[in-house]
């Protein structure tokens, strides 16, 4: 497989790229080195080729003025011409390598990048930027198309100018050795500057992005509530302390740019004085003075590109230091070997749950076994971590201790594509992706059945909802839904979680937002799903949401307290109940007393 440009690689697996060279986006790189000797080489030619400028003077000023000679100019005037074509054309050539490795970088690990955004939320408790390894990969990318990459490979080559130089005579080969210090002085002087204020703006801006989607997504309660001019506020402190940092990151490669371009041009003015001093004194030519000064200018001409690229340099660097430590907190998922379709039973053993990022638990050594055609209920108060354990059962968040198994098998031994076509899931927070409904409904499975899609409707008691919008199941709902109500998101959302018979099915709060009709669609689905012998597990506060339920679990303080019979679970629960609020009347009838 080749990449769009014709810069191939061995291998897409980032398995085996990281395996090689220590990190993926290093493995990325490396799979590219070929063309990257090849821009080597065309580097190397094109710096040879530069020297026709200082080598045609040269030859102007000692051979054709001296001698006369017309056909010697034009002979002289050929070959240079079709040299700089040859340069142009090879330079050419090179910028478009190093684009199409830059496009290859990006393809390589563009499929990664997006599946460590997505994985990353449910890793860790990060707050920052959700799209900043996208923006970091473009980084990367933008990098190589610029004129930075050009001037790190004809860096290497300014030693060969300045000993051309120093063949001319020793002193022009000082004066402009001792520029060229003071320029790599500057080069790393930009350097250690730049660091430390553009990691301050790429921090900034981090915040300013969240800022800035959060407000899109709730800008119904910002105006309702009056919240808009504190949140600007905000973000113009966000943006403020981005633009200081860009300032700052800007003055200092500006400024050193400046400078180097300036001394890069006193240097020749220096090169041309000192041969003049030299032909004075008899120890050079006048061809010597031209050809040195073009020399000069070319040995410190891509410290300058280097310097006023510089912060798209320390960018790319960033970027680049953040992809590999996200990637590798990230690693790609294993191949599995395939097992058969679940069809028995669902186990639950010695569970406990951390948040990711956290240190608490917030459930502990919760354990039940429901077997096919089983539909359990989980009540409990807010914070019990009933959605926590939910997050558990369909493998979104790890098990700290114990674990979950699906026939027998822990549900780490499925791959997560392989394991979500045996899963629905609604949870609480029902989101919904822009485009149609019957996408929405069939996960985005391009070859999706309309048999399929309409029967998965259908389960969930929606079809005729559906067909009652102006294009039914090809109507576009807009970014999360935005075009349906919350009942009507919940219903869609449920209808997906059905697609395709799933033999476990997670349900969320799932009557949040349903009216009666949309609940006796909910118990018709979770029938429907014990008829045809899979598993449902519902969490509720609502006891209509749990008709269709013949096992029941109780959660206090992350905890399992009680586990059964539905009807014998509520009984206790009620008795337990009475008892509490019993002996609460009595404390406080005691303390009236004593008062």
């Amino acid at each position: 497989m080749k990449p769009a440009g014709g810069v191939g690689h061995a291998s897409l697996r980032p398995d085996r790229l990281r395996g090689e060279v220590g990190s993926e986006v290093s493995g990325a790189l490396a799979s590219c080195r070929g063309a990257l000797i090849g821009v080597a080489f065309f580097s190397g030619v094109v710096n040879v080729l530069m020297l026709t400028g200082a080598f045609f003077m040269l030859q102007i000023y000692d051979r054709v003025l001296p001698s006369r000679s017309i056909s010697t100019l034009i002979a002289l005037g050929l070959l240079a011409a079709c040299l700089f074509l040859a340069q142009g054309l090879l330079d050419m050539i090179r910028a478009r390598i190093l684009s199409r490795i830059g496009t290859t970088v990006d393809q390589m690990l563009a499929p990664r990048v997006f599946a460590a955004v997505i994985r990353q939320p449910l890793r860790s408790t990060s707050r920052g930027d959700g799209l900043q390894p996208v923006r970091d990969l473009e980084s990367i990318r933008t990098f190589f198309c610029g004129q930075g990459p050009m001037a790190l490979f004809d860096l290497p080559w300014m030693p060969v100018y300045l000993a051309i130089i120093f063949a001319f005579h020793t002193t022009l080969g000082l004066v402009a050795a001792a520029g060229a210090a003071v320029l790599i002085g500057l080069t790393l002087a930009t350097d250690c500057l730049t660091r430390a204020p553009m990691r301050r703006a790429a921090e900034a801006v981090s915040r300013r992005n969240v800022l800035t989607e959060s407000a899109r997504r709730n800008a119904e309660a910002l105006a309702a509530m009056g919240m808009s001019r504190q949140l600007a506020a905000r973000w113009d402190d966000a943006q403020a302390r981005y633009l200081s940092g860009q300032t700052q990151t800007t003055d200092i490669s500006g400024g050193f740019g400046a400078f180097s371009r300036a001394l890069r041009m006193l240097l020749q003015s220096a090169v041309l004085a000192t041969g003049a001093f030299l032909v004075i004194e008899g120890e050079a030519t006048a061809g010597i003075i031209i050809a040195g000064s073009i020399l000069a200018a070319r040995a410190l001409a891509p410290v300058d590109v280097a310097i006023a690229n510089w912060r798209g340099l320390i960018a790319a660097r960033q970027s680049w230091q953040r992809l590999t430590q996200l990637l590798e907190l990230l690693p790609p998922d294993q191949d599995h070997l395939a097992l058969p379709a679940p069809c028995q039973s669902f186990t639950v053993e010695n569970v406990g749950i951390v948040p990711p990022g956290e240190r608490k638990s917030v459930v502990h050594d919760v354990s039940f076994s429901l077997e096919r055609g089983q539909a359990l209920g989980i009540i409990g108060p807010s914070g019990s971590g009933k959605s926590s354990l939910a997050r558990a059962l369909v493998n979104v968040w790890q098990p700290s201790r114990g674990c979950i198994r699906l026939d027998g098998a822990r549900l780490a031994q499925w791959a997560p594509d392989v394991l979500g076509r045996h899963v629905g899931y609604l949870p609480q927070d029902v989101e919904l992706f822009a485009g149609t409904v019957a996408e929405n409904i069939s996960r985005f499975h391009p070859d999706a059945a309309p048999e399929a899609i309409i029967a998965a409707a259908k389960s969930a008691g929606v079809h005729d909802l559906i067909v009652s919008l102006e294009m039914g199941y090809d109507t576009d709902i807009g970014d999360r839904g935005r075009a349906l109500s919350a009942g009507q998101r919940q219903r869609i959302a449920l209808a997906r979680a059905l697609y395709a018979d799933p033999f476990l099915l997670v349900l969320d709060e799932p009557n949040s937002n349903l009216d009666a009709d949309g609940e006796a669609a909910l118990n018709h689905a979770i029938r429907g799903v014990r008829r045809r012998g899979g598993i449902a597990i519902i969490i509720a506060h609502r006891k209509s949401a749990l008709a269709e339920v013949d096992t029941l679990l109780v959660m206090a303080g992350g905890t399992a307290v009680a586990f059964g019979e539905k009807e014998d679970v509520l009984a206790r629960t009620l008795r337990s109940a009475a008892r509490d609020q019993a002996g609460l009347h009595v404390v406080s009838s005691a303390a009236v007393a004593g008062n």
